[in-house]
């Protein structure tokens, strides 16, 4: 893929559909990251959304180093006419994930995985992979109790190309190319083109169905050197309601009443106060359904209508309103908590001679009953929740003329069950763990983007605990015969063994020069000794390696020499690491033209064949240069007397 067209992007684009008609304005918003940490093939960063109501996610990757990271986004993006920036607004000048496969050949995918703090929205938001033409990526994602999602669920919703749509397009996108992905649900991948072509832009996008724990995306080289893209966006929608006051027998002041909403995963999203007419907003808020809002009047007053509504922003914007007045005499009004904590949406119910009344307890885990007249045998009940243990009706009471308070339950909440998953020593997230009874049917969690998880309020029996062990690592055996009693159960973890790889590229006369396939490498060291070929690029990868120590040696070809060594050691420890980059360098054999001995000249000889004589001694240099003086001499004198002038 061309440098900005490398655009196998993942968009995860949460869909909430607008605000009130009233405000006609529509909210968006692309993730940040934290920047890329780690080195090659073990890299981990984080993605959060502006919009509240979606869960952050820690993301690990094992891509290959070399143009990864976090990118600008004012070169690659989406435009307003994209089917993506049509529904989500454009994506110019947001950031966006670079990452790459593992190593740079067909057998080697690199896995990223995102585990989200808590499920994700199970409607309204999409993903969007890009550039997909001399690559594929493999979709897989797990559901809010760890079980896998079908291809159906994943929602493929189309391919276009991202250079097809008006301007502003991204730079590259001087004409319109037209490649576009295909999606086989079957083997749940996204391919490029058939002959695995680098074009630019080709993309495919996604709109699950159901809450997503985690989401993971393998991606293969099929030719050339690709670099894949991810973005998240959100859209929201408001929650917000009126409380009103009856003003009987009293005003009540709506100004003090606490709204508190409360996400479908049980996370605390904040409290609010109405204004002087009632109104109140919680603002803009991620699309799903299973919002709690409850209200906590005052001291003075009490909620007439439910003070817990479950509301939802997947269709359309919520809305929760609530009456209060002043109390009326006699109240009977406690509280339920299980070791201390409040326990809200509590059923409870007050019974008298007049007959029974209910309502559920607050956030605060509070509960009110007033209006209740002079009488005997009051009492109280409660609906014990799954999970917890004790008490369920307190003793008779009567009314005469004061508030009857203190009707207080305290609940005991059974043990969790609790550990980590570990890999090369560290967490492991979006692994789904089992507890399984001997009697009943098995409990499902994920674990965190840390590696822990935690069965919470689990009932007394003997279990056994297993993990689905992530692609890549060595299965761990389960832990059996896990006894809980009334005491939590911690430490209950699992240590992975990652194995390792090794890989590299034979080239041509230098580090840099042209490929050599077909040429054999040996690896040898825990295991015995295996026999690669390099491929047609160069290349050879040995994965599934044991910690320990190997040596590489290459055969250099017939004609060749090896240059700078033929053999390379690398070791590998618990932590799986790919030792990528173990390059060997050939070179065609030098011959060297041997220069030929002259043939030494003959000595001349007499005829017959006699050697010459030698008819004198040699003259020494004194002597020559005596004659050369005395001659130079001579020749002067005479050019003088030819000047001489003749006489008349």
């Amino acid at each position: 893929m061309r440098r900005l067209g490398l655009f196998a992007l993942t968009l995860v684009v949460l869909v909430g559909l607008g605000l009130p008609a009233a405000q006609a304005v529509r909210t968006t918003g692309y993730a940040d990251w934290e920047p890329l940490a780690g080195a090659s093939n073990d890299y981990t960063t984080s993605m959060e959304l502006p919009v509240a109501g979606f869960p952050a996610a820690a993301v690990a990757s094992d891509s290959r180093s070399g143009s990864v990271g976090v990118q600008s986004g004012s070169s690659v993006f989406f435009g307003p006419g994209t089917p993506v920036g049509a529904k989500y607004g454009s994506s110019l000048n947001r950031p966006y994930l670079n990452l790459r496969p593992k190593a740079d050949n067909a057998t080697a995918p690199s896995t990223t995985t995102y585990t989200f703090a808590t499920p994700t929205p199970p409607t309204g938001w999409a993903f969007v992979l890009g550039d997909i033409d001399a690559d594929a990526v493999t979709i897989s994602a797990k559901d809010a109790s760890g079980a896998p999602v079908t291809a159906a669920e994943l929602g493929f919703a189309g391919g276009f190309n991202l250079c097809d749509f008006g301007t502003p397009r991204p730079a590259g996108c001087s004409a319109s190319v037209g490649d576009v992905p295909t999606w086989d649900a079957g083997t749940r991948t996204l391919t490029g083109n058939p002959g695995a072509t680098d074009t630019f832009g080709a993309t495919g996008w996604f709109e699950p169905t159901v809450a997503l724990s985690t989401l993971t995306l393998s991606f293969t080289r099929r030719s050339g050197f690709p670099v894949y893209q991810t973005w998240f966006a959100a859209v929201a929608r408001t929650i917000s309601g009126t409380v009103t006051d009856l003003g009987l027998p009293v005003p009540c002041p709506v100004t003090g009443v606490t709204v508190r909403l409360v996400g479908p995963n049980g996370e605390d999203l904040g409290t609010t106060t109405p204004d002087a007419t009632g109104a109140y907003s919680f603002g803009q808020r991620a699309t799903q359904p299973g919002y709690v809002v409850s209200i906590e009047p005052p001291a003075t007053c009490i909620a007439l209508s439910a003070r817990t509504q479950t509301v939802s922003t997947a269709a359309a914007d919520a809305t929760a309103d609530f009456l209060v007045r002043a109390i009326i005499p006699q109240p009977v009004s406690g509280k339920v908590t299980a070791g201390g904590t409040p326990l809200a949406g509590v059923t409870v119910t007050l019974h008298s001679v007049g007959g029974p009344k209910s309502t559920t307890t607050a956030a605060d885990g509070s509960y009110l009953f007033d209006n209740n007249p002079a009488n005997e045998d009051y009492f109280v009940t409660i609906d014990v929740p799954d999970g917890y243990t004790g008490t369920d009706q307190l003793p008779n009471f009567d009314i005469v003329a004061t508030p009857i308070t203190g009707q207080d339950f305290a609940l005991t909440a059974d043990p969790n069950v609790s550990g980590k998953v570990t890999g090369g020593g560290s967490g492991l997230g979006g692994v789904t763990v089992t507890l399984t009874p001997t009697a009943g049917p098995p409990l499902t969690t994920v674990t965190a983007g840390d590696g822990t998880y935690r069965f919470d309020r689990v009932p007394a029996g003997t279990y056994d605990i297993t993990i689905d062990t992530p692609a890549g690592f060595t299965p761990a055996a389960s832990r059996n015969d896990v006894t809980v009693n009334t005491q939590d159960v911690p430490d209950q973890d699992f240590a992975l063994v990652r194995p390792g790889a090794l890989g590299g590229t034979v080239h041509l006369g230098t580090p840099t020069g042209e490929v050599r396939g077909g040429v054999t490498i040996t690896v040898d060291g825990p295991g015995g000794p295996r026999t690669l070929t390099t491929d047609a690029d160069g290349n050879y990868f040995l994965d599934g390696l044991a910690a320990g120590t190997y040596e590489i040696r290459i055969a250099v070809p017939d004609g060749f020499d090896g240059v700078g060594g033929v053999v390379r050691t690398v070791t590998i420890t618990a932590q799986g690491e790919i030792r990528s980059g173990q390059d060997f360098v050939i070179a065609a054999e030098t011959t060297t033209t041997p220069t030929p001995t002259p043939e030494p000249e003959p000595e001349p000889t007499e005829p017959g064949g006699g050697v010459l004589p030698d008819t004198g001694s040699p003259v020494s240099r004194p002597l020559l240069l005596l004659g050369f003086g005395l001659l130079g001499a001579g020749l002067a004198a005479v050019g003088i007397s030819r000047r001489r002038p003749t006489r008349a």
